[in-house]
């Protein structure tokens, strides 16, 4: 039974959007494969690693049959990126295993049922619905995700808090050490609700929205999230858990402040870093009036230095930081300059745009 008839790149794109989610090795061996629903000419590919699902459909099926089947996501997915991206692609199906062909080329592959395929169960109502731009939407994550904690004992860090209120949507990720806060207005209105979007999920979104005005519809339930964008459907369970009072870690009222140029520090960071060592990401930032002094030291003796001259006329301040945390956001800011507010050595600093307050970074200090 034939499933698709199609060019390469009609099959590799929806094999692509699905198969990120897609893990090698898994306890259940049948999350290694992709889901292929066949429904007359529609095609449906589903993955799932039981905490998200995402799926996608294309016009790419051949006959009028209907049926349903599994095979090894990165194995298809290998075979199409090797083919000629000029040559038509066949999926059949003959006693259990699954014939891609291409021109001359003839690959079988074990399929398992689609009946045990174990697809995430939709929330029954979905308590807020949300409609953004992609572009808007990948944004706001984009200014924030690098703050989320990686595999942290803490749960409820390895993830995005999403709050909507009013009119406004947040994005705040925090690992303990620093956190990111950004905001954006809509001309909707929402009653209060915040929930943690796990951090795979955000990643993922990440990879699949796209610079576009098309837009991007958000359905929240108490214990799950639903995207529907551009064909594609994604579902995630959201991490349970309390998440830490934002507006607390963001610090407000500091005097000592300063604004200079983004990437002239950036650079100077980066210079500064090369000195420093894995274990030991430490850099010294000595402000005083006039002059922002950047150095760092290793076990070997070695030293950087780097001297900037700054619009400054506040108390001088000797602090240390992580220079990564402060890589991490310079980088990521696409802005020309930042203001950086600071309290005293043993407070945290906050890292913002001017003349716009709907981004935040606060970075805690580190001893030197």
């Amino acid at each position: 039974m034939q499933l698709v008839k199609a060019t390469r790149d009609a099959l590799l794109r929806p094999l692509q959007i699905v198969s990120g989610i897609v893990e090698r090795r898994h306890t259940l061996p049948i999350l290694a494969n992709i889901l292929i629903r066949k429904d007359g000419s529609k095609v449906t590919l589903l993955s799932t690693d039981i905490e998200v699902q995402i799926s996608t459909h294309a016009e790419i099926g051949s006959g009028s049959d209907v049926t349903a089947t599994t095979v090894a996501a990165r194995k298809l997915l290998d075979i199409l990126r090797a083919l000629p991206d000029t040559q038509e692609v066949s999926l059949s199906m003959t006693n259990k295993r699954l014939t891609v062909q291409s021109g001359k080329s003839r690959f079988a592959l074990q399929t398992l049922a689609a009946e045990e395929f174990p697809t995430v169960a939709v929330a029954d109502t979905y308590n807020t619905h949300v409609s953004l731009p992609q572009k808007t939407l990948k944004h706001l994550f984009n200014m924030v995700h690098f703050s989320m904690a990686q595999q942290d004992i803490r749960y409820y860090l390895n993830g995005l808090l999403l709050v909507v209120e009013g009119n406004n949507i947040i994005a705040v990720a925090t690992d303990g050490h620093r956190l990111a806060f950004c905001q954006i207005a809509t001309e909707q209105q929402f009653t209060r609700q915040e929930v943690i979007i796990p951090r795979k999920t955000i990643m993922e979104l990440q990879r699949l929205l796209e610079e576009t005005d098309d837009v991007v519809e958000i359905q929240i339930a108490a214990n799950q999230v639903k995207f529907t964008f551009s064909q594609i459907e994604l579902i995630s369970k959201l991490v349970e858990g309390k998440f830490p009072d934002y507006t607390r870690v963001i610090p407000k009222g500091y005097k000592n402040n300063f604004t200079l140029n983004r990437d002239l520090l950036l650079r100077s960071l980066q210079r500064t870093a090369i000195m420093t060592s894995d274990k030991f990401k430490g850099v010294r930032c000595i402000i005083a009036p006039e002059s922002l002094k950047i150095s760092s030291t290793n076990a070997d003796q070695e030293e950087a230095v780097e001297e900037l001259e700054i619009e400054y006329a506040g108390d001088s301040v000797d602090i240390g930081f992580n220079v990564s945390y402060l890589l991490d956001v310079l980088n990521n800011l696409k802005c020309d300059s930042i203001n950086i507010a600071l309290g005293d050595a043993n407070s945290s600093a906050l890292i913002t745009i001017p003349d716009d307050a709907d981004f935040k970074y606060v970075v805690m200090p580190m001893r030197i």
